[in-house]
């Protein structure tokens, strides 16, 4: 997975052939991959898209010691298919996830694609899985751990979390989560959706706008911009 934070750094195997002053196909063929020492691939077992953290590839390949990534799971880590598929309890096949994330309103406002493989972050996995089709998380799993539960009525979500947004375009969802009482998940997808929405107000003016305009106008982070964008764009 990708630690929470650490999206920014991540590299693709082309990435790395560049760097190192190789084709794409020479890198490959040369098992690049595999040179010893190399730290491994940030990507789920088995993907078929090789992702890694710059930080440890920069260290390794510069001698120096690696960065060990956090350890401790983090609302904000981000889990392609195959790791939100096995997060859920009970674990699911990748190909029901695919389902899922296409009839979700909340898990396509929060998807990002990181080096060409889409993710999700795990607290908003974690929030849907509460109210996923025929509450079947809750029922097995009892419900949220203690603590974790949202204090303000569902209702008032959004308007409150609008409030904040409004009065801080880069407001973090860790942020709004602790302002109203609710799940950090919980405050990841009512922000997504509420810049979506705000992002589907510019695109209806101008069809061609770009990251760069919702920045401009909306204020939101770059990085933010883009997945709102996205979201926005996806709806239509």
């Amino acid at each position: 997975m990708i630690r929470a934070g650490r999206e920014e750094h991540v590299l693709t195997s082309a990435d790395l052939a560049q760097r190192e002053g190789l084709a794409l196909g020479t890198w490959k063929n040369r098992k690049a991959v595999s040179a010893p020492g190399r730290p491994a691939p940030v990507s789920s077992k088995g993907a078929r898209t090789l992702l890694w953290d710059g930080d440890q590839q920069d260290a390794w390949a510069a001698g120096r010691p690696v960065p060990p990534l956090p350890a401790k799971d983090d609302p904000g880590d981000w889990l392609d298919r195959q790791e939100a598929a096995a997060s859920l309890t009970p674990p699911v096949d990748p190909r029901a996830w695919d389902s899922y994330a296409r009839e979700s309103d909340d898990l396509r406002a929060a998807c990002r694609e990181i080096g060409g493989v889409d993710h999700w972050p795990r607290g908003v996995i974690q929030a849907w899985e509460q109210t996923r089709p025929g509450d079947q998380g809750k029922r097995e799993r009892g419900g949220r751990p203690r603590g974790t539960g949202d204090l303000l009525p569902r209702e008032e979500i959004r308007p409150r979390a609008a409030e904040l947004l409004t009065a801080d375009p880069a407001v973090t969802a860790h942020a709004v989560a602790d302002a109203i009482g609710v799940h950090p998940g919980t405050a990841t997808m009512a922000l997504a959706a509420l810049r979506a929405d705000a992002v589907a107000v510019l695109l209806d003016a101008d069809p061609q706008t770009t990251a760069a305009d919702v920045v401009a106008q909306l204020g939101y982070r770059t990085r933010t911009a883009r997945s709102a964008l996205r979201a926005a764009q996806a709806r239509r």
